[in-house]
């Protein structure tokens, strides 16, 4: 349950509340009691559009804003990423070490997203948690570099908790590997197959792994200074599975497959900043990468899991490719190891 003095609300700062991840935990976050502050460049925009939450104008990119806006916070959540997938080697950590500091200066504890893209193919296919990070592609140094960060301040007094997922999917998540799966706004005719036949991957249901996040912050005091979990997910052993789900939920068995067009990434690449990110990361389709939840069981007891054609027609309605909202099954989320 939520601590709090009295019957005062808790406060916590999420940085990222109107993206996909940030989104997510802003909102479980929400239906515990948390009092949501919220960040951005575009507080007056999104005061319409989530007026739940108490919005500051601000940038994530200058430290007085976010110390300014984590005033009485007792958590922070860092889901912000630089703008257009551009200046991740000047932009990120600076924005990681503005939040630190307004944690240091609240003594509020950091959650943090953590990602994949840390471990190189000598980790590949399970990483544990605590696994030597060798990543060789720069997005993932800088991320292994964000989390020396996030541990330097664990040291020094400041709580941090690190949940890693694989791929992000749901109702509301931009940018995502799953629009690569279906095309959206349109009826699912046809799906992408994006890795190597027999080449296991893993994803990751946003809603899910926002309420994994938040239960953790809810054990926060059985927890370390550093904590860091793995959240299972989807494994996808053969790259087939979550094709045929799509499938199913779409109503088509037969869905026409066609193959991802990696030989378009290079080419693209020196033009379009995303497919940069994509050339970068092609690595994790060619290989198996399944991250086990053992440590995150051993403390929740199980981990939040939405079955997977639930999550995936929620999605696809999200995506503007089923009929909806009444096509969605009302199952909450299973609790499974």
């Amino acid at each position: 349950m939520i601590e709090a003095k009295g019957l005062e609300r808790p406060t916590a700062l999420v940085l990222g509340a109107g993206g996909g991840i940030g989104g997510a935990v802003a909102k479980v976050l929400s239906a515990r009691g948390f009092r949501i502050k919220a960040l951005s460049r575009r507080a007056e925009q999104m005061r319409v559009v989530r007026p739940e939450y108490e919005w500051i104008s601000g940038d994530a990119m200058n430290g007085e804003d976010v110390t300014r806006a984590a005033a009485d916070a007792t958590l922070i959540f860092h889901g912000v990423n630089p703008p257009g997938y551009r200046n991740w080697e000047t932009l990120a950590v600076p924005m990681l070490d503005n939040t630190i500091a307004a944690a240091r200066a609240n003594a509020a504890l950091i959650l943090f997203p953590g990602t994949v893209y840390n471990f190189g193919r000598e980790q590949l296919p399970s990483p544990e948690e605590d696994a030597i990070q060798t990543a060789t592609t720069k997005k993932g140094r800088i991320r292994i570099t964000m989390e020396n960060r996030l541990r330097d301040a664990a040291e020094s007094g400041t709580q941090v908790i690190i949940v890693r997922a694989g791929d992000y999917f749901g109702p509301e998540v931009a940018n995502s590997w799953f629009s690569y799966l279906v095309k959206s706004g349109r009826p699912v005719r046809s799906v992408t197959r994006i890795g190597r036949k027999g080449v296991g991957h893993q994803w990751a249901y946003l809603p899910d792994v926002a309420e994994t996040m938040v239960q953790l912050v809810e054990r926060r005091s059985a927890l370390g200074a550093f904590s860091r979990f793995h959240f299972e997910g989807t494994f996808d052993a053969d790259g087939e599975q979550m094709l045929k789900a799509i499938g199913r939920v779409a109503g088509c068995d037969n869905l026409k497959v066609r193959n991802f067009p990696w030989w378009m990434v290079p080419l693209a690449a020196p033009f379009v900043p995303v497919m940069r990110e994509v050339r970068e990361v092609s690595y994790l389709w060619r290989e198996t990468l399944h991250m086990r939840n053992d440590r995150l069981v051993a403390v929740l007891g199980a981990e939040p899991r939405t079955p997977l054609d639930t999550a995936i027609r929620v999605t696809l309605i999200g995506q503007n490719c089923l009929p909806g909202p009444d096509a969605i099954p009302l199952t909450a989320p299973a609790r499974t190891a």
